[in-house]
């Protein structure tokens, strides 16, 4: 008895020593939020504090431990800020998996610096962050912070789960209206989700025990899928810029009398070179072609990170003399050049890079980006101006195919950027192959891409040769052993939007010769290896983004000594998801054409689909890896 007495006094001593990091130590964790995780919100708690339309306090406290380095993204310890804002507390404790303290990081170690530095003309926008190196996992880590600001435009919104494979066992929303001020909010993906809505003065949401979403092959991107709540007050401020807008057509008068009002002024003399530029141009297309032109000759990019002030552009007066801008002063610039000139154009809000929306009926800040849009009576033109390479009016898969705000002079108006369907993102090959009887390949190839093929090798005239040479034998052809560019040339026809590819190479080796066969790989300069993983019991939808078509026209001439024989039979499969066709033809007793054809529809797709999609992928790099064998003629 008295053994036992003894245990269970040492077990509630150990229980005892825990009690104060119950919340962090590992063991604790529900074994149903471990699965298909790589890191766990163990609390996240947001309590924001609106006062007046000019005065918000935000606390903030996450622990989230980190089960494997793929989970080190879910952990965001940074802070944004600009001069309207204090930060009261800032803090990073980093706990070992039994919730025992390894490091404390207060707010004197935190880095302090410009959000871009070198540059003068954006030095009001700062960031306070600390970088953390785990040496172990798992560990858990406990980001606090507090700031007040008088930038009440930028209420944080709530996101439980931030990414695809992080659980959530505590996650808590509060917004504090003590003077029942205007708040309008909006709720995202919300369906199927366990979230509690507090009855309280204000708002509040709590999300808990919520297992991983694993991310499966062509799943959507997390924003599109996973819940948020949009909050927004009527009427705010923005970098002591009052504001009032309940709708976008309200935010986009604000924004165009309070933010851009007054930033496209120019200089006298950059107006006339401007005008003297366009003074043969027969209309507002070719007047916007010619400055286009002209501001990517003229600028360079810099990036600089969305803070605070990042909504207000620097004046177009300012980007002309320094000849460098963000995408904000880069926009105002071009539009500014051509407001100069008589032609309209729009500042737009985007979201960048994975194609996210514009929330259409929910005005408040959103977007990463900005680009220019211009009206006409047929479809509109957008003008990416952050680069300088880019062709006249093309977007390519930064910015394309999702809804945008365009500010114009009567309000915000929702619009749509063009989209690359399918047939338009082309790749057409044609090549005349001589093969010899040491098994060497020779061609003479033209590959012309075009929509967001060409966006994905416009840059390939950029290159020197040596560069260029060393991107097709590492990249494009790797799987060619031996092979040897002898001359290229790259034609990046901007006005019609296409890259042309012309080489002459060669092959050693390229043919296995094997007695009396000659054997070869019909797919020559266009090899698919991919196959979408396999998949068992999918959640989730998945999608094609972008479709596409490939064209491989090949004419093949064989060495002497050898005959050509029968042909592999004509193949066509088609399916939802696209088409794989191959035909053959015998042009002569030495030459075989060969035409093959790779069309990939783009789409949204039941999950029930799934294994079909990669079934037929799986057929499509089957039929690639197909040989002819020639055999020696006896004649």
């Amino acid at each position: 008895m008295k053994f036992f007495n003894l245990l269970f006094f040492i077990i509630l001593v150990f229980l005892n020593s825990y009690s104060q990091e119950i919340e962090t130590n590992i063991l604790t964790i529900p074994t149903a939020l471990k699965e298909n995780a790589n890191a766990i919100i163990r609390q996240h708690n947001t309590t924001i504090t609106i006062l007046a339309d000019d005065k918000m306090i935000v606390n903030q406290k996450q622990v989230i431990t980190v089960l494997n380095q793929n989970g080190n993204a879910t952990l965001d310890t940074y802070l944004y800020y600009g001069d309207d804002t204090k930060i009261n507390d800032i803090s990073l404790k980093i706990l070992d998996a039994f919730g025992n303290e390894i490091e404390k990081i207060s707010k004197s170690k935190f880095i302090d610096i410009n959000a871009i530095d070198g540059f003068s003309l954006y030095n009001d926008d700062r960031i306070t962050y600390v970088d953390y190196t785990p040496n172990n996992y798992p560990y858990t880590a406990i980001f606090e912070y507090e700031y007040k600001t008088a930038s009440t435009a930028l209420i944080p919104s709530w996101y439980p789960i931030n990414s695809y494979n992080v659980a959530v066992q505590n996650s808590r929303y509060t917004i504090q209206n003590p003077n029942n001020l205007n708040i309008r909010s909006k709720e995202v993906n919300f369906e199927g989700y366990n979230i509690a809505k507090e009855t309280i003065d204000g708002i509040g949401y709590t999300l808990k025990n919520q297992p991983a979403i694993k991310y499966e092959n062509n799943s959507d991107h997390y924003f599109n899928i996973l819940p948020s709540l949009l909050v927004a007050l009527e009427t705010f401020t923005l970098r002591g810029v009052k504001g009032q807008a309940k709708d976008w057509k309200d935010f986009g008068l604000w924004m165009n009398n309070e933010l851009l009002a007054g930033k496209t002024k120019l200089d006298e003399s950059t107006i006339t070179r401007a005008r003297n530029l366009v003074v043969s141009a027969q209309s507002n297309i070719e007047k916007a072609k010619i400055l286009y032109t002209y501001m990517q000759n003229k600028t360079r990019y810099i990036s600089v990170q969305v803070g605070i002030g990042g909504w207000q552009p620097a004046n177009a007066s300012d980007v002309d003399k320094l000849a460098y801008g963000d995408c904000k002063g880069l926009t105002v610039y071009m539009k500014a050049l051509l407001e100069a000139v008589g032609v309209p154009s729009y500042y737009t809000i985007v979201y960048a890079g994975n194609k996210r929306n514009i929330d259409s009926d929910f005005s408040s800040i959103q977007g990463n980006h900005v680009i220019l849009n211009i009206p006409t009576e047929d479809d509109d033109v957008w003008l990416e101006c952050t680069s300088q390479t880019l062709p006249f009016g093309f977007l390519g898969d930064f910015t394309d195919d999702r809804d945008v705000l365009v500010i114009t002079p009567n309000g915000g108006e929702i619009k749509r950027t063009p989209s690359y369907k399918n047939q338009t993102n082309s790749q057409i090959t044609n090549a005349e192959i001589v093969l010899n009887k040491e098994g060497i390949l020779t061609a003479n190839l033209e590959r012309i891409s075009t929509g967001i093929q060409y966006g994905d090798k416009y840059s390939l005239s950029n290159l020197n040769e040596s560069d260029l040479n060393e991107h097709y034998k590492t990249k494009t052809w790797s799987y060619i052993n031996n092979l040897d560019i002898i001359s290229s040339e790259i034609i990046n026809d901007k006005d019609s939007v296409k890259l042309i590819e012309k080489l002459n190479l060669q092959a050693k080796d390229y043919a296995t010769i094997n007695g009396e066969d000659y054997i070869f790989t019909v797919n020559i300069f266009n090899k698919n290896n991919y196959i979408p993983r396999r998949q068992r019991n999918r959640q989730l939808p998945f999608i094609i983004e972008n479709g596409y078509i490939d064209e491989d026209n090949y004419s093949v001439t064989i060495p002497e000594g050898f005959e050509i024989g029968i042909l592999p039979e004509s193949i066509a499969i088609k399916t939802p998801f696209g088409e794989y066709t191959r035909t053959f033809e015998k042009i002569n007793e030495r030459t075989v054409s060969c035409k093959i054809v790779r069309r990939i529809n783009e789409g949204y797709y039941p999950k029930e689909k799934y294994n079909d999609y990669r079934s037929f992928r799986k057929q499509i790099v089957k039929e690639s890896t197909l040989r002819l064998i020639l055999k020696k003629s006896h004649q």
